[in-house]
């Protein structure tokens, strides 16, 4: 007879031991120490119960192979992000976000010494590494409340900060964490934007609100959820809501709806986005108000006006660039436009998403921006469409650059949940958020303090302000709209740096109207064919698609 293989021990060392036990609970005189053998007996009881389990299942081979011992690596497993960012990547290592990075928020939030000792821990002489040029005659700058008029022109224009927070959701986030954003949005003079789960109780804590508004049009849609102008009249003209973002897409997970499973839908979220209480909402992927970039352009002129005059911009993750080429020959032939356009990186965010989404899917956000803003100002409308930009930006550097690159503002929504408190966990999607941020449970959320959380919020966004306005005034600049490409220089190599300015391609005020769109990569190939009716594919694109000829 063979013996039973190694991978067994431990597992007949349980049924042994716990044989033992046994015996010794049954020979002990009186109580003695029977508790002993007992508290043993029951602790092995539970090790051999586990064992025989996994031998007689079928679902994880790896435990009928090693009864027992499996679980430890199961356990080990699941610790194992926490053991990767607490113990083994270094302060620079961003994954998504590095422990200098989250630091920085943390200190910045809790009002504590933000300054680093001893110098910087960055690899200065490694390709892709960025910075600012000071200058020898640095300036002054008494206030750093930096504001960028959206809308001038409209009957209720509005001026926005430098920085904002970026849109999350209350079913996304807990409604302590809700409460807690726009509580500090209000001290901290900045917008909140509301995320497309519509304006919920927690949202009305006095900040300032950018209402999104997506492909299920919570808040503002009729019974078969489609848009309800009496509604979003209703709720739009609440002198909170300054400005109104239409949601085409976003970089967690650009061209995807979603569905909010019926078990989450409580009174709460049911009212805040008129839906039946109970039943599974349906987010689909496109919007059903308009099919077409001119209906988009007419879309967003009736929204304007059922808001009294109020802001009306767009939020995308970039995609295919003669989508986007088609929306701006709507607005010149239409001759009507946005307010601002909201340009969010591909690179992921606060709403969980599938792994392709989250890493292959949709523009970064350099890449992107530079795209919107070259295409606005090749069409002559640059000066009357302002645009702000989403994605990774935590510091001033971030913020300085993204404006550098095109940009009027920045939005930031992980940057802020440090500030709440968040750790990275990456538990978002699964209600099991430690901190509090990212859950709809009672209990977890109930811990997140709300006036103390809301007083971080404001004191991270102006250290980030103040922070800006330093490295402005050190560069000799006096506000961040003077700052271009020509500000930021990369390391291509060990031996070469060059500026953005000479890095990127930039397009020349009115060039794509004036015909020399052939000048630039992606216009040249897009430009001509893209059209305001339709988001259609060149068709020589089409062609080639129906016969995989290159």
């Amino acid at each position: 007879m063979s013996r039973p293989p190694r991978r067994f021990l431990v597992y007949g060392l349980t049924l042994a031991g716990l044989a033992a036990c046994l015996l010794g609970l049954a020979l002990a005189p009186g109580w003695g120490w029977g508790w002993g053998w007992a508290l043993g007996a029951l602790i092995l009881a539970v090790l051999a119960a586990m064992g025989t389990h996994d031998i007689l299942q079928r679902r994880h081979t790896v435990s009928r192979n090693y009864p027992v011992t499996a679980h430890l690596r199961y356990l080990l497993e699941s610790f194992g992000p926490e053991i990767r960012q607490y113990f083994i990547q270094r302060d620079t290592e961003e994954v998504p976000f590095s422990r200098e990075q989250r630091s920085l928020v943390y200190r910045r939030a809790k009002g504590t010494i933000d300054k680093q000792p001893f110098g910087s821990l960055e690899d200065m002489q490694a390709p892709g590494y960025e910075w600012m040029n000071p200058s020898l005659a640095p300036t002054t700058i008494d206030d750093d409340d930096f504001r960028v008029t959206v809308g001038a022109g409209r009957a209720r224009p509005y001026d926005v900060s430098v920085l904002n927070v970026s849109a999350m959701s209350f079913g996304a986030l807990s409604p302590n964490a809700i409460s807690a954003l726009n509580d500090g949005a209000r001290r901290g003079g900045f917008y909140h934007d509301t995320g497309e789960g519509g304006i919920s109780p927690y949202h009305r804590r006095g900040g300032d609100l950018v209402w999104e508004i997506g492909s299920g049009y919570f808040g503002c849609r009729d019974a078969e959820g489609r848009f309800d102008p009496d509604r979003f009249a209703e709720r739009a003209g609440d002198d909170a809501v300054k400005m109104i973002e239409i949601k085409l897409s976003q970089g967690a997970k650009p061209g995807h709806g979603g569905i909010l499973p019926a078990a989450k839908v409580t009174a709460e979220i049911a009212a805040t986005r008129d839906v039946p209480e109970g039943e599974s909402v349906v987010s689909p992927p496109a919007h059903s108000a308009f099919s077409t970039p001119r209906e988009l352009i007419g879309f967003i002129c009736r929204l304007r006006e059922l808001s009294g005059g109020k802001p009306v911009g767009i939020k995308l993750a970039i995609g295919h660039p003669w989508e986007w080429f088609a929306l701006v020959k709507a607005m010149r032939e239409e001759g009507e436009h946005p307010d601002f356009v909201v340009v969010d990186g591909g690179q992921g965010g606060t709403g969980a998403a599938p792994l392709e989404f989250a890493n292959r899917l949709g523009m970064p956000l350099t890449d992107a921006l530079l795209l919107v803003h070259n295409a606005l100002v090749g069409a002559g409308l640059r000066e009357r469409v302002r645009i702000a930009a989403a994605g990774k930006v935590i510091s001033a550097f971030d913020i300085a650059r993204t404006i550098a690159l095109g940009a009027d503002w920045c939005n930031s929504a992980r940057g802020f949940m440090f500030s709440l408190g968040c750790i990275q966990a990456r538990s978002c999607h699964n209600d099991r958020c430690p901190s509090g941020v990212a859950t709809q449970n009672p209990l977890r959320g109930s811990r997140l303090d709300v006036p103390l959380k809301a007083d971080r919020v404001a004191r991270f966004q102006a250290g980030t302000r103040e922070a800006l306005a330093e490295m402005l005034a050190a560069a000799g600049l006096r506000h961040p709209g003077e700052l271009g490409p020509e500000h930021i220089i990369r390391r291509v190599s060990r031996h070469e740096v060059r500026t953005l300015a000479t890095l990127f391609d930039f397009v020349a005020p009115d060039a794509l109207i004036e015909g020399d769109a052939a000048r630039h990569a992606i216009f040249a190939d897009y430009w001509d064919f893209a059209s305001a009716d339709s988001w259609s594919a060149p068709a020589s694109l089409l062609r080639l698609r129906e016969s995989k000829l290159v």
